[in-house]
């Protein structure tokens, strides 16, 4: 028998899912959601992810998502898209029309915009608040003093905030931010919590992570993918 890319995934996936679940279990948690982060991946990929039974996916870019995902709605009732990436006020309106959940809600400005794309759009989606754990200049994210503040604001403006999301300093344990995240969950009345991703999953899960995002892990590389960045999805 010939093995495939497709075989791969395949089992790429079940192992995920086994490690996660053996996470939560261990410290009493229920099974995580496995949101696979597809930005940059080729099709083939991306089919065999669904062939697999993968149906909650993760994207970066509108635009990208919209050229993957917007014709195969027909063909699959029961996918979900994650907005992963940094959110532009004028691509509100798109991110509405196509996502299920933003996690990357992280100012009042974008708040404000995505309540009148909800309106005009007539569709309302879930949203994660990011937070910026390591309050890194360079990161997108509220700083966690301006949580508070945000999340009441997002509240009156009719969103529906459920959790919220993090992505750790590369240089620092992530476990210290896993736990942050969820003590401010937990402070703020927050069930779901969007961190891990492929080298600390596991960890994110013993955490409380609900959903963990994994890209490489499940895919493989992508073709651009440097690896001097040291960023791993």
């Amino acid at each position: 028998m010939t093995h495939t890319a497709s075989d791969d995934i395949s089992q790429r996936l079940a192992d995920i899912e086994t490690r996660a679940l053996a996470a939560a279990q261990s410290v009493g948690g229920g099974k995580p959601q496995l949101v696979a982060v597809s930005k940059m991946q080729s099709e083939p990929r991306i089919v065999a992810a669904l062939d697999a039974g993968q149906r909650v996916f993760g994207e970066n870019r509108v635009q990208e998502a919209q050229t993957r995902w917007a014709a195969r709605r027909g063909s699959y009732d029961d996918l979900v898209l994650h907005l992963v990436g940094p959110l532009q006020t004028n691509k509100a309106e798109a991110a509405i029309a196509l996502f299920d959940v933003i996690e990357t809600l992280d100012r009042l400005k974008l708040a404000r915009a995505l309540a009148k794309a909800q309106d005009r759009v007539g569709r309302s989606v879930r949203f994660y608040i990011q937070v910026n754990t390591g309050e890194e200049a360079q990161k997108a994210g509220v700083l966690p003093s301006g949580l508070p503040g945000l999340l009441s604001e997002a509240r009156e403006l009719g969103l529906q905030v459920c959790g919220l999301m993090c992505i750790p300093p590369v240089a620092e344990p992530a476990g210290a931010h896993f736990a942050f995240l969820a003590r401010l969950a937990e402070r703020h009345g927050l069930g779901e919590l969007s961190m891990g991703m492929s080298a600390d999953y596991e960890l994110a899960v013993r955490f409380g992570a609900t959903h963990v995002r994994v890209g490489s892990g499940l895919f493989g590389a992508r073709p651009s993918q440097s690896v001097a960045s040291g960023v791993q999805v």
